[in-house]
């Protein structure tokens, strides 16, 4: 995670400050979440630090519904879950983990050159142009839970794990 530590925290100061400009948080309830935010990445080993999380488990600040509905109903963005979701071999493949972690966003399909992305951090606008730099292809984006992503890349990594040590995953 050290190698994308800078996109995180860039992914999680821009959606903060996004979340403020959409009127979706106070300045004083992000002040504290980014606080809290310094704490936890003060520790090499936290992986999927979140200002949203932050924001809607710890500080109670909203709700990830709230954000889910206001991305919908004022973005037209859809939503996608990826529980049941096929992902093609060789998009998985070669589908870097950390940056998914680090910025809450999933490629999950490609066709006829369109990448369709799934995040929970489309207000960061850190994380879309990151994606857009990595993919430099056109992008439909769709919108899903914290826990979706991070249900989807924990299988995907217990996947890898099961390959590397000769296993197969069910």
């Amino acid at each position: 995670m050290t190698d994308h530590r800078p996109l995180m925290m860039r992914a999680n100061r821009a959606l903060g400050s996004s979340l403020v400009d959409h009127n979706l948080i106070t300045i004083e309830a992000l002040d504290a979440a980014n606080e809290r935010l310094l704490e936890l990445t003060a520790d090499e080993k936290n992986e999927s630090v979140s200002l949203l999380h932050i924001l809607v488990y710890e500080k109670q600040s909203l709700t990830e519904e709230q954000v889910l509905a206001y991305q919908v109903e004022e973005m037209g963005l859809g939503m996608v879950d990826l529980s049941g979701y096929d992902q093609p071999y060789d998009l998985r493949k070669k589908l870097d983990v950390g940056a998914c972690q680090a910025t809450w966003t999933v490629p999950f399909d490609v066709e006829e050159g369109i990448h369709f992305l799934v995040t929970a951090y489309y207000l960061s606008p850190a994380v879309r142009s990151y994606w857009e730099r990595q993919l430099e292809t056109p992008i439909l984006w769709f919108i899903t839970s914290m826990e979706n992503i991070s249900d989807f890349l924990r299988k995907l990594q217990m996947e890898r794990d099961n390959e590397g040590s000769g296993l197969r995953a069910n």
